[in-house]
């Protein structure tokens, strides 16, 4: 639809037809004709109205459609909103650079006023240690008129030890402070500290050596008055030995004097006292080899016969190793008792009674003095007193057995120390060891030479029982091997070896001054015998040595029970061993006749009863086990049944042997029957 026509009646000067369709386009109202919210009334006055209006009026002069003006009005409205919200951005900045240069400022004021905050505790921190760095050098250098008081008029008890510990720190903090050796306050304390020092010196001194006296005193308890008095005061020596070096130096030579005095005399009446509880075992006459007989019974006056045994036996001395941990002897009661003991029992006690008092002694020192050096030198008396009972003693010991229990106990003793920690006897076990083994390797070789250099016509007895010096012997050995068990001394075991090896010699000696072979063989079976029981009864492992007389005593036994069946058998035997050998062998040119062997069949049925009985009672008398006779009997009566088995044998291999001389053979069941019975009479 045009609406152009309705300007037609404008000015006639209006050249240019006014079209709208040109500037708002064409404008289609087919699809909302029919719409009831669009309504075309009022549009002609409007347009009336707009033609009056001149903006609208100049637009429409131009020709200027409505969308390029409409645009044009964008592009400008665009351009005053950007030249707008530069402008205010412009406003902005200047507004945040203020607001930046104030906050710089601020920043500025904050950081000086934090720095100031920092300053004022710096001031405030360092004024908090000056005061307490003067609280503490007014507090540690002040003299309390209190502590005057107790140092100069107190009694010497908890409170003055207290007030001695406040004391020394305040001599301590003048000489180590280099800011109190400047200070003014200084000149008028110092005097003052000084005198408190020589008064506290001087009475803890006199307060101590009281004390060190009191241990003089006869019966007085030792150990209880050093645990439950001395240490109580031990910070007194502690103060002496920072304040008042010479006074300790005193002290500390006053106590090492009066305790080596004490000690030493403690065990000089000890020792004295022991010394006449001593059972005296062996001199040097007590040898494995010498004659008994030699010595007279007089010159062993000084202790029971009975006790002669104790030189070779060990018995009852191996308790004094089982207590060896037991306390030391009481000598007035053991005397009281009429008790007398082998030394090593006195050894024991003795050194029993060293071990704890030095260990006690040592400790004490330790703590109360703070030094481990003062034992030695109070020790060195008592170690002396000691030495010089031991050089006396150790000379004139010939119990070889004793000796060896000796060592055993010194290395049972070391052994206790090790476990106590304590090393103050070390050096002393070591030397009294070292002095040990010599003297037991002389008095050893004694009883070796003893044995090599034997004078065997005089020790021989016309007797086939077992030998004196072979029961030595045997008791001794057993002792020594006893006493090694646990330790398997190698040195031990060759000096053993040595001594077996010269008994071994002169036991033959002696068994060949019997005139013949059977005595010599009995004689040695005796000792053999003897000598495996003891060295078994002594429970003890014999090892090499008891198989060495285990294999004698075999070897001798079979000569033993050839002998005996010779001398009854002597004809049967050697037939066995000759024609009846020589009949087995193809080589034989004489056959074995029934006559050659009637007189012995014959004979052996005659007598073979009594030949046995003859040699059970052969075997009774020259035994002295009869254990050790049940065997020979049993293998010499074997040995015969063998003898007689072998005869028949060759018998029923003569042609008609059997035949003429069965009635006179005994049958090998009887033989056995009286084996048994009389192996049944043991």
């Amino acid at each position: 639809m045009k609406i152009g026509n309705s300007y037609g009646e404008a000015s006639d000067s209006q050249e240019i037809a006014f079209d709208l369709g040109v500037f708002v386009g064409d404008l289609n109202f087919e699809e909302d004709v029919s719409s009831d919210d669009i309504s075309l009334e009022g549009l002609q006055q409007e347009l009336e109205e707009c033609r009056n209006d001149d903006v609208v009026a100049n637009i429409l002069s131009k020709g200027t459609k409505l969308r390029e003006y409409t645009k044009g009005v964008e592009n400008n409205l665009r351009q005053v909103e950007l030249d707008s919200i530069q402008r205010i951005l412009s406003q902005m900045e200047t507004l945040l650079s203020g607001f930046q240069a104030e906050i710089g400022s601020i920043s500025s004021d904050i950081k000086i006023l934090q720095e100031k905050s920092m300053d004022m505790g710096l001031k405030l921190k360092n004024r908090k240690v000056a005061e307490s760095k003067l609280a503490k050098f007014v507090e540690d250098i002040i003299v309390p008129p209190r502590m005057v008081d107790i140092i100069v008029d107190g009694e010497v008890n908890e409170e003055y030890m207290r007030t001695l510990e406040i004391l020394s720190k305040k001599l301590k903090f003048i000489e180590v402070e280099h800011m109190v050796k400047t200070s003014k306050a200084l000149k008028d304390v110092q005097p003052e500290l000084e005198k408190l020092r020589q008064k506290a010196v001087s009475k803890v001194f006199e307060f101590i050596v009281q004390k060190l006296y009191a241990l003089r005193k006869p019966k007085t308890n030792i150990q209880i008055l050093q645990q439950s008095v001395l240490l109580k005061y031990k910070y007194v020596v502690c103060f002496l030995k920072e304040h008042g070096k010479e006074v300790y130096i005193e002290v500390r030579s006053a106590y090492i004097d009066t305790m080596n005095k004490v000690l030493s005399a403690h065990f000089r009446a000890y020792i004295q006292a022991l010394e006449k509880l001593q059972l005296y075992i062996a001199t040097s006459s007590d040898l494995i080899g010498v004659d008994t007989r030699s010595t007279s019974l007089f010159s062993r006056g000084r202790e029971p016969l009975k006790n002669r045994s104790a030189v070779y036996a060990l018995g009852e001395r191996i308790n004094v190793l089982k207590e060896i941990d037991q306390p030391a002897l009481i000598p007035h009661i053991a005397e009281a008792s009429s008790t007398k003991y082998p030394y090593e029992v006195l050894f024991r006690s003795l050194h029993k009674l060293l071990m704890d008092t030095a260990s006690s002694e040592y400790l004490f020192c330790d703590d109360f003095f703070g030094e481990e050096t003062i034992f030695y030198e109070i020790f060195a008396g008592p170690f002396s007193v000691i030495d010089e009972h031991f050089n006396s003693i150790l000379p004139n010991c010939f119990d070889a057995i004793g000796l060896m229990i000796m060592i055993r106990i010194i290395h049972q003793h070391q052994l206790i120390m090790s476990r106590r920690r304590i090393p103050c006897l070390d050096s002393y076990l070591d030397k009294v060891n070292i002095s040990l083994w010599p003297r037991f390797k002389m008095v050893f070789d004694m009883h070796l030479n003893s044995l090599r250099n034997a004078n065997v016509r005089a020790l021989w007895e016309d007797d086939i029982h077992p030998h004196y010096v072979m029961r030595r012997y045997a008791e001794f050995t057993s002792s020594l091997i006893h006493l090694n068990v646990e330790y398997g001394d190698g040195q031990l075991e060759l000096n053993l070896e040595r001594l077996r090896m010269a008994v071994d010699d002169m036991l033959i000696k002696l068994a060949k001054t019997f005139p013949k072979t059977k005595p010599q063989t009995v004689f040695l079976i005796n000792n053999y015998d003897m000598t495996i029981a003891i060295l078994k009864e002594a429970g003890a492992d014999g090892g090499k040595i008891q198989l060495h007389f285990e294999e004698l005593l075999k070897s001798n036994t079979a000569i033993f029970v050839e002998e005996l069946l010779l001398e009854h058998f002597g004809d049967l035997i050697k037939f066995v061993k000759t024609r009846a050998s020589e009949e087995l062998s193809s080589s034989s040119e004489r056959p074995i006749t029934v006559a050659e062997v009637e007189t012995l069949v014959k004979d052996f049925a005659g007598r073979w009863k009594s030949a046995i009985e003859l040699m059970h009672k052969d075997v009774i008398t020259s035994f002295s086990n009869f254990l050790c006779g049940m065997e020979i009997l049993r293998a010499a009566l074997t040995q015969q049944l063998l003898y007689y088995t072998r005869l028949s044998d060759c018998i029923k291999r003569i042609p008609g042997g059997s035949s003429a001389l069965n009635k006179d053979l005994v049958s090998i069941s009887s033989i056995m029957y009286e084996i048994r019975k009389y192996s049944r009479t043991f």
